[in-house]
């Protein structure tokens, strides 16, 4: 397997979700406060949620990843690639018509 890459993707549909929220915004939610009072700290008054850096919180649809190898020759063509494998596999739906990579490894 000299000269080949292992190459990870996705498949992207319409309907996904890649939202970011920063932490501080999350512990101003009054649904959010009770939830985490109710679940750390039941029956205790005059709690405030604070942090002590910004962090962000990521929500996105959780996606499976598909592999495949490809040629190093190959690297200016891995999306295309990445798609015909979708395909092959009919991983590629009506909501679900596009590839991301996520991962390019050499195998040696």
């Amino acid at each position: 397997m000299e000269g080949m890459m292992k190459v990870s993707y996705t498949v992207m549909c319409k309907n996904d979700v890649s939202k970011e929220v920063y932490l501080n915004n999350l512990l101003k939610n009054e649904k959010v406060m009770k939830a985490i009072k109710s679940e750390f700290a039941t029956g205790i008054r005059n709690l405030a949620l604070s942090t002590k850096e910004e962090s962000i919180v990521y929500i996105k649809t959780q996606k499976e990843v598909f592999t495949f190898t490809a040629s190093k020759n190959d690297f200016a063509d891995l999306l295309e690639l990445a798609e015909e494998d979708a395909r092959k596999h009919k991983r590629l739906k009506k909501e679900c018509d596009g590839v991301e990579l996520v991962d390019i490894v050499t195998v040696d």
